[in-house]
């Protein structure tokens, strides 16, 4: 892992990177906790700051440049907007199903989706993760994602 490519990228695509990383653990998290509670409710207000943070820094990060400045890619930041809207409003009128739905939707296209795009060769991101040794931070990350389900294995099985 070599942070050097991220720490010489326009400031857009740094604010972008920097609320995108916490916004996947974050989300995560909270995908596998347990719905409606307090906790649920905070993280789930932080995840969405974060996930229309990324978003917005996204419309100015113009690498790849289709049609002024933009590209398809950029059409994901509006699904991500437009989720985020619509995962509030059902929130709000106790819809889960579509609160669901929405969420999963933002998580899978908005983080997964889009963040396997960022490792393409040529990206940034696949600068940072493929250079420069060892990947820590990504061993680190799925260490820390393989111990949450294992803990809400652990946890759920002392519920039942």
């Amino acid at each position: 892992m070599n942070l050097q490519p991220l720490l010489d990228a326009p400031l857009a695509v740094q604010i972008h990177v920097a609320a995108v990383l916490p916004a996947a653990v974050l989300g995560a998290y909270i995908l596998l906790d347990r719905k409606g509670t307090p906790r649920h409710r905070l993280f789930g207000k932080i995840w969405m700051v974060l996930m229309v943070v990324t978003s917005l820094s996204s419309f100015f990060i113009h690498g790849i440049n289709l049609f002024y400045g933009f590209s398809p890619i950029h059409l994901l930041s509006v699904f991500v907007l437009v989720g985020a809207w619509r995962t509030i409003s059902a929130a709000r009128a106790h819809n889960i199903r579509a609160h669901k739905a929405s969420v999963i939707g933002m998580y899978l296209g908005g983080i997964v989706g889009a963040g396997l795009f960022t490792l393409i060769p040529g990206r940034i991101m696949n600068a940072v993760v493929f250079s420069g040794g060892p990947s820590w931070i990504l061993l680190l990350t799925l260490v820390a994602i393989v111990a949450m389900f294992i803990l809400r294995q652990r946890l759920g099985s002392r519920r039942a």
